[in-house]
Order: structure tokens, then sequence, then C-alpha cells
């Protein structure tokens, strides 16, 4: 996946929200080609193995008892310079600091339910996207 595929996930609040359609649309829009894609749900023992990384930070309980709240959506997506142009169609963390036009400005509640998850770097978009797809599974 290096280089040209990143990883994401449409997080619990904005599946139940009804924003998946907008949501993988502005990723289309953006320019981002949807290699692998899946409705599925996280348990927590998955959601912590996933987000094993934040395990000694105070939101991580919080983190996986979101993430194991109800039906996301996984995606590989493919474009040049994936993971960096991706990071910049989500905005930033903080939907209030986001910029206008970006999926967390347009989508999240709040940092902790901020609508997407993205990878910060082609190594995590390869390890994330594994996590979730089978070779098979990716087009």
């Amino acid at each position: 996946m290096a280089g040209n595929r990143t990883f994401t996930m449409i997080k619990p609040g904005a599946v139940k929200a009804g924003h998946i359609g907008a949501i993988l649309a502005h990723i289309n829009k953006a320019g981002f080609r949807i290699v692998a894609l899946k409705l599925t749900q996280l348990s927590k023992e998955k959601a912590g193995e996933f987000y094993a990384v934040h395990k000694e930070r105070p939101f991580y309980g919080e983190l996986v008892d979101f993430m194991s709240s109800g039906p996301i959506v996984a995606a590989i997506l493919e474009k040049e310079n994936a993971v960096a142009d991706f990071r910049t169609t989500i905005g930033a963390t903080n939907p209030s600091e986001a910029e206008a036009g970006t999926i967390r400005a347009l989508y999240a509640k709040s940092i902790g339910e901020n609508a997407v998850h993205g990878s910060d770097s082609d190594e995590n978009a390869a390890i994330e996207g594994n996590f979730h797809f089978a070779a098979t599974e990716m087009c």
C-alpha cells in the first residue's frame, strides 16, 4: 500500500447519523478510488486491538467503547499521495478547527466523534488496511 493507498473508517456516530453516502461521495469527489469497502461492527476486543497504540492514553477506554458502539464502514482508498491527501480531505481531528468543506467540518460532532479515521502514515495505512481486509477483498 505504500504511497498510493490509505485506510479510513466511517465511525459509528457518522454511520448512525446517516452520513455514509455523503462521506463516500466526498471521498470520490476528492479523487480517491475505493479499492475495498465493508460495513461491519468492531467488538470491544477488536476495537481495543486496532487502537492499541493509544492504550496508555486517558481517552483509550472511551475510544474503544465508542468504536464498538455501532457499525462502521471500513475502506481502503487509492490515489497518488493518498495518506497526505486524505488527511487534508478529512480535516483536523477537532472539527471546530477543521477547514471548511472537509469531512470533519461537515459531519463530525466533536473531537471524540470526529466522523472518520484516516491513517497517519503509509506504514499505518498498510497495517490498518490489513487489519480489516484480506488480500482477496481488495480490488
